[in-house]
């Protein structure tokens, strides 16, 4: 980067962090510190509950999604709407007027402490294992611009990380991702003109999708119905829905959001605003992916974008023959996309060089190993984009890293401090005690998220990495969660046999290939209801 980036980006990201500090002035209490005292608007929890979601790994990884993929990942939030309905009349009442910090606390007043202890704990393992991703995603920021080892910069991005939140609680990290969330929608539409601008004179936005179609990119929308095809319209509609309603209405680095809410209403609207907001905004995402991929149509991209990889590749002895099949793969590229643009039917041909390139590139990638998804992006930005706008781009890259890191590392202190340390360990203290602990707890899943980032960094895409990990055990929440809200007449053992054997099914889906991961979180979430009614029928005393 060059120096007015550097300014821009220390610049921004001082301002926000500074910012939210300010604002977080006074949480002395462990109510403060954790629930922000319950005095957050709508407008700020709506923000914030959008910046956790769209963290670096969206911005990274997604848009690597739109260039290798295509559109079809945003039918991944087709069922959110919906979900976010039912989150308003259920959950977020309930949770208000049970004056809960966390969702669990609400399973132990429905069915028992040991229900409560193990979804506390699954969510401990599921959500401290994704937040290691999500420190991972700003990790190879750094490790492109700087060229410093993936433990260094996951290292020098911890501890700045667990130095913020640890001062700033929740109060603090809601304010900085309303700033932050500003920050980068600034920077993502940046990018996507900027795009669009350095098409060649004479493609232009029709020409870009014109081609985009062609590699078959703009696929938003595929009826086929597949268990095991990841993303389809029914995969989307039904287990998108489940994993949103069990991510939002059962997950605390949700659920914390709103319960910091001023009333239920400011609440409400809060995750209204992103019923309507995230589809559209996935959206864009995906075309800034997609316009890239036009870009690199006409402008030739190399081999492979991580420069590691690519470097190790020139080291192998294959690497002379597969760079000339490249390059010969994208001047045929070339040639047929801007005759097609101006309406000659080259298409084949066109369809024929992309798939040369595509083989090209994964007999690349057995060679090194690794995958460039989450490197795309990175590499348009700092070879393209001109001075202070890299650095803004960045800014908002890292700011969202930042946001979602506090968050969940926040939502982690908090679940490990009410639902184990105070409900197991140590139920009667003074409060600063317990403030005290939940800053220790804050540390020490902010260590916890830099050690295991060190094994993030080849998982693919980053963004697939944690849906999949979050499928794994949303559904068993789900399940019994639902089971506490509409099946009045399940008992505690029910909900805690119910959970252990959704869990098991989950898994036994996974290894067994029979679905794809959104189909887990319906499956789980079945199975629990099923086996805990089933369970408290069979075990219900005869009066």
């Amino acid at each position: 980067m060059r120096p007015l980036d550097w300014a821009v980006m220390v610049l921004t990201l001082t301002a926000i962090i500074s910012y939210g500090l300010w604002r977080a002035r006074g949480a002395a209490t462990t109510d403060s510190y954790l629930r922000a005292g319950k005095t957050m608007p709508w407008y700020a929890m709506a923000l914030s509950i959008m910046a956790t979601q769209a963290s670096a790994i969206t911005f990274i990884s997604t848009t690597g999604q739109g260039y290798v993929d295509g559109m079809r990942f945003v039918q991944f939030y087709f069922g959110l709407p919906l979900a976010m309905i039912v989150v308003c009349l259920t959950a977020v009442p309930i949770f208000h007027r049970a004056n809960v910090y966390t969702a669990y606390e609400y399973l132990e007043k429905r069915f028992d402490a040991k229900t409560r202890t193990l979804v506390s704990i699954i969510f401990l393992i599921q959500r401290g294992l994704a937040v290691g991703l999500a420190l991972a995603a700003p990790a190879i920021v750094l490790t492109v611009l700087l060229g410093w080892p993936d433990q260094i910069t996951t290292l020098v991005m911890g501890v700045i990380v667990i130095t913020y939140t640890v001062l700033g609680g929740v109060k603090a990290i809601t304010w900085t991702d309303f700033q932050q969330m500003l920050i980068m929608m600034a920077g993502l539409g940046t990018a996507l003109i900027m795009a669009i601008n350095l098409l060649p004179e004479g493609i232009g936005l029709t020409g870009a999708l014109t081609v985009a179609g062609a590699a078959g990119k703009l696929n938003p929308v595929t009826t086929d119905f597949s268990w095991t095809d990841r993303y389809n319209i029914w995969s989307g509609l039904f287990g998108g829905m489940f994993l949103a309603l069990s991510y939002f209405g059962c997950d605390q680095s949700q659920v914390q959001r709103y319960l910091t809410g001023s009333s239920i209403t400011q609440s409400r609207l809060s995750l209204l605003f992103n019923a309507v907001a995230k589809i559209p905004m996935q959206f864009l995402i995906l075309l800034t992916g997609t316009v890239v991929f036009a870009f690199f149509t006409f402008i030739q991209p190399p081999l492979l974008f991580h420069p590691g990889d690519m470097a190790k590749l020139k080291a192998d002895p294959a690497y002379p023959a597969l760079q000339q099949k490249f390059d010969n793969a994208f001047r045929q590229r070339h040639e047929s996309a801007a005759k097609m643009v101006h309406g000659e039917p080259t298409r084949e041909e066109f369809k024929s060089a992309q798939r040369d390139i595509d083989d090209t590139r994964k007999q690349a990638a057995k060679i090194t190993g690794g995958n460039d998804t989450n490197y795309i992006f990175l590499h348009f930005v700092t070879n393209y984009l001109p001075p202070g706008i890299v650095g803004l781009v960045i800014a908002a890259i890292l700011g969202a890293a930042m946001s979602v890191i506090s968050g969940e590392v926040n939502s982690l202190a908090t679940v490990s401090v009410i639902d184990i340390y105070k409900r197991l360990l140590r139920p009667v203290a003074e409060d600063g005690h317990y403030l005290w602990v939940s800053r220790a707890f804050t540390a020490f899943w902010g260590v916890y998220a830099v050690v295991t980032a060190q094994f993030a960094k080849n998982l693919g895409s980053l963004v697939e990495a944690v849906n999949l990990l979050g499928s794994f055990f949303y559904g068993g929440i789900l399940g019994v969660f639902a089971l506490a809200m509409y099946f009045p007449k399940v008992g505690a053992n029910g909900a805690f046999i119910g959970v252990l054997a959704g869990e098991a099914a989950i898994f036994a889906l996974h290894f067994t290939g029979a679905a794809s991961f959104l189909w887990y979180n319906v499956a789980g979430c079945i199975v629990v209801i099923l086996t805990g009614n089933l369970v408290s029928r069979l075990t219900a005393r005869t009066p």
